[in-house]
């Protein structure tokens, strides 16, 4: 199974001066893509800890995104964090120099070409079919942290991260969730390719508990709903459905 990371970077986020878009735009594409977010870690602007964070994440996950904490100022950090993270340099790429110089002209100066500066060896996705490519250091890929970039950019290079897509079956039911614990262990066990969710409602009356069964593999998750359906109380079932 394809997994992956999210980190998130900026003390604004951790202040609460700043609230955090891009985590949760990338928790509904990366599902959508079929690739399994694991973690989602949100730290400040600080070298070390930038270095040892995508170090560990990218050690393991398939891929790690990175948001925020790229910029002209003081306080982004995390280009020399992830090449720090692995013992590599920070150097300034051609083709972005050249994208800045085109864009401000006579008018460009230090601060707006540090924006070209990134990790020894990264590699430019998207280059030539977007304006900005995105950078990638190894599995991690270094996203802006305004939302509007963020999305921007994701969206430019979403389709190379598509994988074999989840299936999911709900069932909502009545019953109580305590009623039907044993039961979810039970078919939990037996079906260990299917990642079984219980999920109480107290806010509407049709019913109690919806129970989420998710797999990449169809035939398993088939199997399970037909055999957690013949456990629940027919009566009690509000009703099921397929996404």
């Amino acid at each position: 199974m394809t997994t992956a990371a999210i980190l998130v970077i900026g003390d604004e986020i951790l202040s609460g001066k700043t609230r955090d878009q891009n985590a949760h735009l990338l928790i509904s594409e990366l599902r959508a893509l079929g690739v399994s977010l694991r973690r989602i870690v949100v730290i400040p602007d600080d070298v070390e800890i930038v270095a040892a964070t995508t170090r560990d994440l990218a050690a393991g996950h398939d891929y790690v995104f990175t948001s925020g904490g790229i910029g002209p100022t003081h306080d982004d950090v995390t280009i020399q964090g992830i090449a720090r993270a692995f013992d590599l340099s920070v150097v300034r790429h051609p083709d972005l120099e050249a994208i800045i110089r085109r864009h401000f002209k006579e008018g460009v100066d230090e601060s707006h070409l540090r924006m070209a500066d990134i990790p020894e060896g990264s590699v430019l996705v998207g280059a030539g079919e977007m304006s900005w490519p995105v950078p990638a250091c190894r599995n991690v890929f270094i996203l802006p942290g305004v939302p509007e970039h963020f999305r921007s950019k994701f969206l430019a290079i979403r389709e190379r991260f598509r994988v074999e897509p989840f299936h999911l079956r709900l069932i909502y039911t009545r019953q109580d969730e305590f009623d039907i614990a044993a039961d979810l262990t039970d078919i939990a066990g037996a079906h260990p390719n299917v990642a079984i969710g219980s999920y109480p409602n107290y806010d509407l009356v049709e019913y109690r508990v919806k129970l989420t069964l998710e797999s990449k593999d169809r035939a398993a998750l088939e199997e399970a709903f037909t055999a957690l359906l013949t456990r629940l109380d027919p009566a009690q079932i509000h009703e099921t459905a397929t996404q």
